[in-house]
């Protein structure tokens, strides 16, 4: 295997026991396997790629949703084995922290950019370049989360490779300076090896914390919570909007020039 598609389109089976075929044209990304099985359950489908380090699940819509893991490590992994699909449009669910006090827990963000502060992005393209998300993809879950009478935030979110930091004063100092809105793992990879591989993608986030401040700090619990609260909400507005852009069929990829 020579080329990054011959490899990608061996690797993406063995990494989540989907044949390249299965895969719908539209895709949800997600960290975590309960977004997959209750995906699934909605769907009335099946929950591949038991065991794999990724799982997925396919509706008869044509829309996928994959479970590729927790970091920026496994983000550009996930982007980079896509290429053997070539789907028209991805959206990433994913949880942050939110930085601001305006962000509580509950509340959606649309980043319009994000901070590439995770390292692993600039293994593909110059540390200058800013991590975008497709904007036409952005407007359909915009559209969505308006239509649930729901408010959402806007603003750039900062990636870390850093899980632990809650208690560093000195890199809260930092994030406090920048006006990041809301710190996660993912979303700048996503969007920097998406750009990279001429993939249209998005993120819609979920605020699970406010690790600002002491009693913000994520727990086992709190995060019980909001799974019970505002998971089934996160994954409908997701669905939605792939399914809506799917019915229209409107051409939502950036083309690099």
């Amino acid at each position: 295997m020579k080329t990054k598609l011959e490899i990608a389109k061996n690797w993406l089976p063995r990494y989540t026991g989907t044949k390249i075929d299965e895969f719908g044209d539209y895709l949800l990304l997600t960290n975590f396997y309960n977004y997959v099985v209750k995906f699934a359950e909605l769907s009335n489908t099946e929950v591949k790629g038991e065991g794999k380090p990724m799982q997925t699940a396919t509706n008869s819509s044509g829309l996928t949703i994959i479970n590729f893991g927790i970091g920026s490590a496994n983000a550009a992994t996930i982007m980079d084995l896509l290429v053997a699909t070539n789907p028209k449009g991805i959206l990433f669910l994913g949880k942050c922290g939110g930085l601001k006090h305006t962000t509580d827990i509950g509340h959606f963000i649309l980043p319009i950019a994000a901070i590439r502060g995770e390292g692993t992005s600039n293994d593909y393209i110059p540390a200058e370049v800013p991590a975008l998300p497709s904007f036409k993809l952005h407007k359909f879950v915009s559209d969505k989360i308006i239509k649930h009478k729901l408010e959402y935030r806007t603003g750039v979110v900062y990636t870390t490779n850093r899980r632990v930091w809650e208690w560093d004063n000195e890199f809260k100092t930092y994030l406090r300076k920048i006006g990041a809105i809301g710190i996660d793992m993912e979303t700048a990879t996503i969007f920097t090896v998406g750009y990279v591989n001429q993939l249209a993608r998005g993120a819609l986030l979920l605020v699970s914390d406010k690790p600002m401040i002491p009693e913000g700090v994520k727990t086992e619990e709190s995060d019980q919570k909001v799974t019970d609260n505002f998971i089934d909400l996160h994954l409908k507005i997701g669905m939605e909007a792939m399914a809506e852009i799917g019915e229209k069929g409107e051409q939502i990829k950036h083309f690099m020039y």
